[in-house]
């Protein structure tokens, strides 16, 4: 069974309906109830594909947050061979919220960088929710400038409902380190490819996103605050969420139109969740063009074509 989102009601009805049939049809054995099975199976796909096809930004953002959703371990696992890990930032401690290392891409070597939320409590917990604290991102600026060194690409994996707001974090520093950490991408001499694969919350995203090419999936957000925190500040309701994610215009398609993202990448029917090694697949397609399409520039092409892109977002915007 998935873990149906509100608005997927119709369709969890239709799939609640099909497994009844089914154990019936078990429990009586003679009973054939194959047809109404293929009628209901046909019309909770059309319903899914229908609901999909008109998402709010306020439903892909419940679709970005899906706990079923692939995370960033997900994605290294199934796509990078070889990986070692490597941890801390050489000033206070090791940060779970950001993984960071290298591996083999196609057998190529590469750095990675990427979010991690966890997939179950346990592991929440372990990895802060994926929301990285100032250790984090130097750590991500130590593995970035190691990759320069060695003139080996760098993959980015964004996904974050933003860096952490604690008292301890900003106490050593998580401003500086975000800033420091944006710096750094601007300035790497090497291919630089972010995907924002789920949330890409504020500057805690930034922080490793300002790449030559940042990609999107279809259902993905990417906002500068979360809506809950956009409506506390504007309406003091968070509830009001839903209107702050229609007018900050935060999905890949919006952001795409205005030239913030390079390229998105097709989810299945019914959200990544529902497909793992479909957009996996797909995500690995993705990275594997923007990789080609920059390996030609020299380290200062690089720079340049990322520094100029990122300056020349807003220039004469119309919405």
């Amino acid at each position: 069974m998935h873990n149906y989102l509100d608005f997927e009601k119709p369709v969890a009805d239709l799939d609640s309906q099909i497994l009844e049939l089914k154990r019936i049809s078990a429990d009586e054995g003679s009973l054939d109830v194959g047809d109404d099975i293929a009628r209901l199976e046909k019309r909770s796909q059309d319903a899914l594909v229908d609901l999909y096809r008109k998402l709010t930004p306020w439903q892909k953002t419940q679709v970005a947050r899906h706990p079923d959703r692939p995370h960033c371990l997900d994605y290294v696992q199934r796509l990078i061979t070889d990986f070692t890990p490597l941890a801390g930032d050489r000033y206070f401690a090791e940060d779970l919220a950001v993984i960071a290392g290298f591996g083999r891409f196609d057998g190529a070597p590469i750095a990675v960088i990427g979010q991690e939320k966890g997939s179950d409590t346990q592991t929440r917990l372990k990895h802060n929710f994926g929301m990285a604290r100032p250790e984090g991102y130097r750590k991500a600026v130590r593995i970035m400038e190691m990759a320069e060194r060695f003139a080996i690409p760098v993959l980015t994996l964004v996904d974050t409902a933003g860096a952490y707001p604690g008292i301890g974090a900003e106490e050593r520093g998580q401003a500086e380190a975000i800033a420091r950490s944006t710096e750094t991408c601007l300035n790497l001499k090497v291919p630089l490819v972010s995907v924002v694969i789920g949330e890409g919350g504020s500057g805690g995203a930034i922080a490793i996103a300002a790449a030559n090419r940042v990609l999107m999936l279809e259902h993905a957000i990417y906002s500068v605050i979360s809506p809950e925190a956009g409506a506390s500040i504007l309406w003091r309701d968070a509830a009001r969420a839903r209107d702050v994610a229609q007018a900050m215009k935060i999905t890949a398609q919006d952001l795409k139109s205005f030239g913030i993202i390079d390229e998105i990448v097709e989810e299945p029917i019914g959200g990544a969740h529902r497909d793992r090694d479909a957009i996996i697949g797909r995500t690995a397609d993705a990275v594997r063009r923007s990789l080609r399409d920059l390996s030609g520039l020299d380290g200062n092409a690089l720079k340049a074509e990322r520094r100029n892109k990122f300056l020349a977002m807003g220039r004469d915007l119309k919405i």
